[in-house]
């Protein structure tokens, strides 16, 4: 048909080598237009019959390729398998346009094989991040840096079959650009060395609370990725720390609290030393009405009791032998409200009220126990209450709480005088 045709434009007076031209034209458009039809074909198929069915299988593998795009990468190698078995053929009186085609298709194909391959890492990893036994493992790190490796190699074929040279002759070449590489994607390989040790290490996840300062960071791990790991701060402003940081400098995990079921409270309140004194009987009738410590007294008493007794103290004078104190008496009221508190882990976690030296301060009286709820509102809230009751109930020990000299303190001091 081309021939006849031909044929008859040379006979209607045109130049043989612009109907040949013509002719040539007319056949590559075929070409082009067979080629869409059959990229045409196979999307439909595609969307009306895979699809349809991935929905309906229970695998999740499938899902992930149809979802990252991988078959509809793949649907671009039919056209392109077209135009590679029918253009060469019709350019045959053409060797470079030929070759070039050639090359061209080729190229193309191999383009679109890297693309989906790419695409296949992603899948895995959407697949992989299912599992709970993986989530662990650094799945964008090693995502990330396979796709670099597989974007590499098919850089290097399209190259070698554009200029219709050998791979090996590419890959000879990159020696001598090591250094320029090493330069080029220094953050990705020290990125990917930091994810394998952080993975091995289990040093951080995504969810995880860290607290990076030399960086800003104070927040949750939204992803731990090749080259930065993104951390939403409590702000909500987002921190990129790059990945290889946290191999070389320090940083703070909260995970292990997280995992704990506890939030440590750790507060002390300093007492004036000058109310800190032996308890007389009638301090100890008031502490006996006390649910908290009244048991506690009664048991210490007999104790003392029977000590100072066996030891046959001299008691015309509060400095022989042991005595309750009201500081003394008061930690046990802090310990005994404390396990009694359904906020605070008694048992398990560390459970310690305890005296720290005195100094100008005053004497600090630390609380140092775990809440069971680690929200930070909820936390905030529980620990308000325990401080505003222990605040409150001190002046019942007969003791007070040390505080600057305020002006209220040097006005009164200023009438008084």
């Amino acid at each position: 048909m081309f021939e006849q045709a031909a044929h008859w434009l040379t006979e209607q007076g045109l130049d043989e080598s612009l109907v040949r031209w013509i002719v040539l034209m007319v056949r590559i458009l075929l070409v082009l237009v067979l080629s869409w039809g059959a990229n045409f074909v196979v999307r439909k198929i595609l969307e009306r019959v895979i699809r349809p069915v991935v929905r309906r299988t229970r695998t999740r593998w499938d899902d992930a390729m149809i979802h990252q795009g991988v078959l509809g990468k793949l649907a671009h190698l039919a056209p392109a398998w077209i135009i590679y078995i029918l253009l060469p053929p019709l350019l045959n009186g053409y060797p470079r346009l030929q070759a070039f085609a050639v090359n061209l298709t080729e190229a193309y194909m191999i383009l679109t094989i890297t693309m989906a391959l790419a695409a296949s890492v992603e899948a895995f990893r959407e697949i992989a991040s299912g599992f709970e036994s993986a989530r662990r493992a650094p799945l964008r790190v090693i995502s990330q840096a396979a796709r670099i490796v597989v974007w590499a190699v098919g850089f290097i074929f399209i190259v070698a079959t554009l200029f219709d040279r050998s791979p090996a002759v590419f890959v000879s070449g990159l020696g001598a650009m090591t250094a320029v590489l090493m330069l080029i994607f220094k953050d990705s390989i020290l990125g990917l060395v930091a994810g394998l040790q952080i993975a091995s290490n289990d040093l951080v996840r995504p969810g995880d609370w860290i607290e990076m300062p030399k960086y800003g960071a104070d927040g949750d791990v939204l992803e731990v990725g090749l080259t930065t790991v993104k951390v939403q701060n409590w702000n909500k402003t987002i921190s990129s720390v790059p990945t290889y940081a946290f191999i070389g400098d320090s940083f703070k995990n909260w995970r292990g609290m997280d995992e704990s079921g506890g939030r440590r409270i750790k507060r002390a309140v300093n007492l004036d030393l000058t109310s800190i004194r032996f308890c007389d009987e009638e301090m100890l009738e008031r502490f006996r009405r006390i649910q908290y410590i009244n048991e506690y007294i009664e048991r210490k008493q007999a104790e003392l009791g029977a000590w100072n007794q066996e030891m046959r103290v001299d008691e015309s004078t509060l400095a022989n032998g042991r005595r309750l104190t009201n500081v003394g008496t008061f930690r046990a009221y802090l310990q005994a409200y404390l396990r009694d508190n359904p906020n605070i882990h008694s048992d398990g976690l560390t459970f310690l009220v305890r005296q720290l030296a005195p100094g100008p301060g005053g004497l600090p009286i630390e609380i140092y126990v775990f809440a069971k709820d680690q929200r930070w509102v909820q936390y905030e809230g529980i620990q308000s209450d325990i401080f505003d009751h222990v605040l409150a109930v001190i002046p019942e020990f007969d003791l007070r709480v040390f505080q600057e000299p305020t002006g209220a303190d040097l006005q009164r001091l200023s009438s008084s005088v």
